[in-house]
């Protein structure tokens, strides 16, 4: 059997992905997957697969599902992919602007708590300084 006619079970999907069989089930039944059917039983084809790998990518840079899926539908064999490499250099850019405002916002909410930290550290230094000191011998 050539790889191009290989066939893939629900559950050896869910292995080579570590996610649930529900999940599986879940992006086939919103239409982003289409196995073939033997009776009850799912059959995936490597297309399938690669679209589970493509869109397991895109949850991992931080896209959703439905960004993930509009990028994916986007490539057509033998056109030009350059609105679909665009798409994702854009959507790219805009998730490295997020995550780098929230890399600052959370350095300076690291600085601040440092900075109270420092203040409360000094104040209990200063209070502890004032206290008197009780004799051993009393």
């Amino acid at each position: 059997m050539s790889s191009s006619q290989k066939r893939f079970t629900i559950s050896e999907l869910s292995r080579e992905f570590d996610i649930s069989t529900r999940t599986i089930r879940f992006y086939e039944e919103r239409g982003f997957i289409k196995p073939l059917r033997s009776g009850q039983k799912r059959i995936y084809t490597p297309a399938d697969r690669a679209r589970i790998r493509l869109i397991l990518r895109g949850k991992r840079i931080g896209l959703s599902l439905a960004e993930s899926v509009e990028i994916i539908d986007m490539y057509h064999p033998g056109e030009s992919d350059s609105a679909q490499l665009d798409s994702l250099l854009s959507r790219i850019g805009k998730r490295r602007a997020a995550l780098e405002q929230q890399r600052k916002d959370l350095d300076d909410m690291l600085a601040a708590l440092d900075e109270v930290e420092g203040l409360c550290r000094e104040a209990r230094e200063k209070h502890r300084d004032q206290q008197p000191h009780k004799s051993l011998s009393a």
